[in-house]
């Protein structure tokens, strides 16, 4: 089991809603947040799983709870806004509050605009840019009368630098990275902390290994994230609030500068996708 390199935050007695976090960085991150004491719920759409696709959200419930903290899986589709409601009514009508919210959920076409069809980009948007809308929409307004919470989007800082060879897709990885933005300026009385997290490397998960981007000895494993997310909680709010964040960077407000510990492969060479020296034309093109 990975231990984070700093001291973690506590998070008992807090609620964490965590999209897509059935496998992958979703489930690391929820794994991480249990076992800083928080209670996890876990909002996706597989209910099985699958070759291409393993894990489940009640595979994840369950190591939630072998780690002795209470888990509401609930099958969402995050493109539905009535699921999602209802997903937020079910984890307050358990839980009574909800801490933190992390839109990890993701639609992925890495192609130019001639080769994005229709279907691909309503799909991407929606799953994107409108689905973190919508939980923060249903999440809020329990964060405000507390006056207390944390909203994190999974995306990417606005480098423009990213855009041919996959516009669609950033412009919806932007429009997160925006409301985070947003969600920010209209908290800002408040002790509501909102930011956005993006890898500075390439991660292993079902993404890259599915689309074939790099291998072993060029990513990093998903803990990195699962550890950045925990520092986010940890750092004051004045650090990270209405920022677009790197995991690197989150993670050197806590004193972490040695990330040859995260790498797959000891000596792997991760690819940067983005920030100095990103090589992300080549690798998101692949």
């Amino acid at each position: 089991m990975h231990k984070p390199p700093f001291v973690v935050p506590d998070l008992s007695g807090q609620v964490a809603v965590i999209t897509g976090a059935s496998r992958g960085i979703g489930k690391n991150i929820a794994l991480a947040l249990a076992r800083a004491g928080a209670d996890i719920v876990i909002a996706a759409k597989s209910e099985k799983s699958r070759d291409l696709l393993p894990g489940s959200i009640y595979d994840t419930a369950a190591e939630v709870e072998a780690l002795g903290r209470q888990a509401l899986a609930v099958k969402t589709n995050v493109r539905n806004a009535e699921e999602v409601e209802a997903m937020v009514a079910a984890a307050l009508d358990r839980f009574g509050r909800i801490d933190i919210l992390i839109n990890n959920a993701g639609a992925l076409h890495w192609k130019g605009v001639a080769e994005t069809p229709p279907k691909r980009f309503d799909l991407m948007m929606e799953v994107n840019a409108r689905a973190a809308h919508l939980t923060a929409h249903f999440v809020l307004p329990q964060m405000i009368a507390r006056g207390t919470g944390c909203i994190v989007q999974m995306s990417p800082p606005l480098d423009l630098s990213m855009l041919p060879g996959k516009t669609g897709y950033c412009m919806s990885k932007f429009g997160m990275s925006l409301l985070a933005m947003g969600i920010a300026g209209e908290v800002a009385d408040s002790e509501i902390r909102s930011c956005a997290l993006w890898p500075a490397t390439a991660i292993e998960s079902q993404a890259t290994i599915n689309h074939g981007l790099g291998g072993p000895a060029q990513w990093r494993r998903a803990d990195i994230l699962a550890d950045a997310m925990l520092a986010i909680l940890q750092v004051p709010r004045a650090q990270i609030h209405g920022r677009c964040l790197l995991d690197e960077e989150v993670l050197e407000m806590v004193g972490v500068t040695d990330f040859e510990p995260y790498n797959c492969v000891a000596g792997g060479k991760p690819l940067r996708i983005v920030g100095p020296g990103g090589v992300q034309s080549r690798l998101w093109q692949s």
